[in-house]
């Protein structure tokens, strides 16, 4: 039974106090595991990128001044001296009225400060008439022009994705200093629960919470570690529990936190240490049930077994939590405006998070924001669920055709 309903803000209030989240200290990261994680310190380049003045055009490479005054009238000719091909290091040594055919890429040979595109020539053996003049450095790409040595190139604090380990790639890192991620042990409870895999008998329903849990704490940049499913029995969710605190930073619990006589989860949270429970169901719909806890100084958030409302309880209120332990500045979720395409009604007393899907109306040119019919726990609303709104404890009901704000589950 719950205790007392608290409402959505004194919920996070009481997470706030009860909780002060800091740095799980730091390691060096391959590359390629580096993506989604927080780089620790400022990243200050030793190398010059290009390393070398580098041909941006098929070509030849020239003194730039050799062909000053040429035109298609008056070509200048010039007098080839070999080739050089990306990759490798140029023999030879440009003198004036020479030519070196030179591909995209190429470093520059030595006397060279320029290069004219292949369009702007003709060739005849081995004279060369160009067409057209260029000035020094045209077509090329200095050395150091994109990274000079000694330049912070990523800042302390920053989300290394594709673009960040390209940059690093660059110049020639094969591991990065970044902040740990926290641990965040996931499981599942009940007894017509099972593992995705085995045959599923009459009454039961595999195990999605894990799964759609897990994901997203990947996706705060964090490291599930799958604890399975653990039945309604009060020794096996005790001794699981005490197992998955001792070897991770947060504990994501699902199921269980009703008022079935076999939800057992709040009072065995409560009994394996202090201060215990701290939240014991919040005024809100979907996720009511939804129990915090502290133990160890580590939280303990046990989600309701539907799986819209523990996907949407993590999001409100463990995920803020899981990016602050991760190092990364909280982010609210993505949201949009649109119009609601019905009257969405709110759960007297209660904050209410309706699913919608969102449609495009042609006509209007704007978008619709279309209630999902379906209970909380059914699959269709992980799957077409683009998001949610939000009516106030205090509102009653949003009328059809009022502009909404979506918060989203994913990208649009």
């Amino acid at each position: 039974m719950f205790r007392k309903l608290v409402t959505f803000e004194e919920a996070q209030k009481t997470i706030d106090e009860h909780f002060k989240p800091i740095s799980m200290g730091d390691e060096d990261v391959a590359l390629l595991e580096a993506y989604n994680r927080v780089l620790k310190e400022d990243l200050i380049s030793t190398l010059d990128v290009p390393s070398f003045d580098r041909s941006t055009v098929d070509g030849y490479a020239v003194k730039a001044e050799d062909t000053f005054g040429a035109d298609e009238n008056q070509p200048v000719t010039f007098n080839l001296s070999g080739v050089v091909f990306a990759g490798e290091q140029p023999k030879m040594i440009l003198d004036k009225g020479e030519a070196v055919e030179i591909v995209t890429g190429a470093p520059l040979p030595e006397g060279a400060d320029a290069v004219v595109m292949v369009e702007d020539v003709e060739r005849l053996n081995d004279q060369l008439q160009v067409y057209t003049s260029v000035t020094p450095f045209m077509n090329v790409m200095k050395k150091g022009s994109d990274i000079k040595s000694g330049k912070i190139v990523l800042h302390a604090g920053q989300v290394l994705g594709a673009s960040e380990i390209g940059a690093l790639a660059a110049l020639g890192l094969t591991k990065v200093r970044c902040f740990k991620p926290p641990i965040v042990a996931v499981l599942s409870i009940g007894n017509e629960v099972i593992e995705p895999g085995k045959i599923l008998p009459t009454g039961k329903i595999f195990d999605i919470n894990s799964y759609s849990l897990s994901t997203a704490v990947i996706e705060c940049g964090a490291k599930p570690v799958f604890f399975g499913v653990i039945p309604d029995d009060k020794d096996s969710l005790r001794k699981t529990l005490t197992t998955a605190l001792a070897s991770s930073d947060i504990v994501l619990t699902s199921g269980g936190v009703s008022i079935g006589p076999y939800d057992y989860t709040p009072q065995i949270v409560d009994s394996i240490g202090k201060p215990g429970v701290v939240v014991s169901g919040i005024a809100v719909k979907p996720g009511k049930p939804t129990t915090i806890a502290f133990v160890q100084n580590k939280p303990i958030f046990s989600l309701p077994g539907n799986p819209a409302a523990a996907l949407l309880m993590f999001y409100l209120l463990a995920r803020p939590i899981i990016q602050r332990l991760c190092c990364k500045t909280t982010s609210d979720m993505r949201s949009i405006r649109a119009f609601a395409g019905a009257k969405l009604f709110s759960a007297k007393g209660r904050r209410t998070f309706i699913m919608v899907h969102l449609v495009l109306d042609v006509e209007k040119c704007r978008l619709t924001a279309k209630p999902l019919t379906s209970a909380s726990g059914a699959i269709t609303s992980l799957t077409e669920a683009d998001g949610f709104v939000e009516i106030p404890e205090n509102q009653q009901y949003i009328n059809k055709d009022e502009e909404v704000l979506v918060k989203l589950f994913r990208s649009i």
